[in-house]
């Protein structure tokens, strides 16, 4: 099954995706439609307003996740080519909503920033409520699986040990298009991670190469604190970033940032200076 949020007559509206129709749930998103306990029968059986999937007006799939936690470097054979043992644990940081953008909205390059680096990155999506999770049961809590960039300040980031300063710039973070379900889109049978600038790309890798799997780090994030449903995981971006690149690159206005997955879909965001009063 495949869910999202669209913008429609001056709201949203949480729609089951059918080819080439969405389908209303009655919900005004997609975090409240997951905070149903029975979101997947309502969200199957849901006969609301229809639109055509072609017009639709794409919003964050989650635009007000409660939680969004980030993963640091995830990928194995990016960590072993930069001669790098494998971490023991996950390296956490956390953003919030107002970084989010819709998958085809324009991301905003800050103005105080000169260094604004692409991430590409497979999201998880929570849908049940989740403490102390063993794996099994991590698992069972993942709603789905959609579209990430972690389009980051690497100037801001790197003034501090901690990263959020530079990772969290409002309307910097698209996020969509669809939540595609676990029956739908596996990570662990391997779904090719793609981004690229103005048709280039710039990262690929399989999401099988991941270090920290979904399950993984749900169970580890929630023996932190309670997982509800709606709160995203970005499990962490593979090797390709301009930051790391020589000699070093990164988003201008005007440029185009393409990111995917197989299996889930495609964000497109036109990058944009950002406008300041004087």
């Amino acid at each position: 099954m495949k869910l999202a949020t669209i913008r429609t007559a001056g709201t949203t509206a949480a729609v089951r995706i059918d080819g080439d129709t969405a389908v209303e749930t009655g919900h005004p998103d997609l975090g409240a439609l997951l905070a149903d306990p029975n979101w997947k029968q309502t969200a199957a059986a849901a006969s609301g307003a229809s639109h055509a999937v072609d017009s639709l007006d794409y919003a964050p799939v989650v635009p007000n996740p409660g939680k969004i936690i980030c993963v640091g470097l995830n990928y194995r054979n990016h960590i072993l080519e930069m001669g790098r043992e494998l971490p023991q644990y996950p390296t956490l940081f956390a953003k919030y909503p107002e970084a989010l953008v819709g998958p085809y909205d324009e991301v905003v390059l800050p103005a105080a920033s000169d260094a604004i680096d692409w991430e590409a990155e497979l999201a998880v999506v929570i849908g049940a409520t989740v403490r102390h999770a063993d794996k099994e049961t991590a698992a069972a809590a993942i709603a789905g699986y959609s579209v990430l960039n972690d389009v980051t300040a690497r100037d801001w980031q790197y003034r501090s040990p901690m990263w959020l300063q530079g990772k969290t710039f409002e309307a910097t973070t698209p996020f969509g298009p669809v939540l595609v379900t676990p029956d739908e889109a596996e990570p662990a049978s391997g779904l090719t991670l793609t981004g690229a600038v103005d048709g280039e790309t710039v990262q690929q890798a399989d999401t099988s190469d991941l270090v920290f799997d979904a399950a993984t780090l749900v169970s580890y994030i929630s023996t932190i604190l309670t997982l509800k449903p709606g709160d995203v995981i970005a499990t962490g971006t593979p090797g390709g970033v301009g930051h790391a690149r020589k000699p070093q690159r990164y988003l201008a206005d005007g440029q185009t940032l393409t990111t995917s997955v197989s299996g889930i879909g495609e964000l497109r965001n036109v990058c944009r200076a950002e406008k300041t009063d004087g």
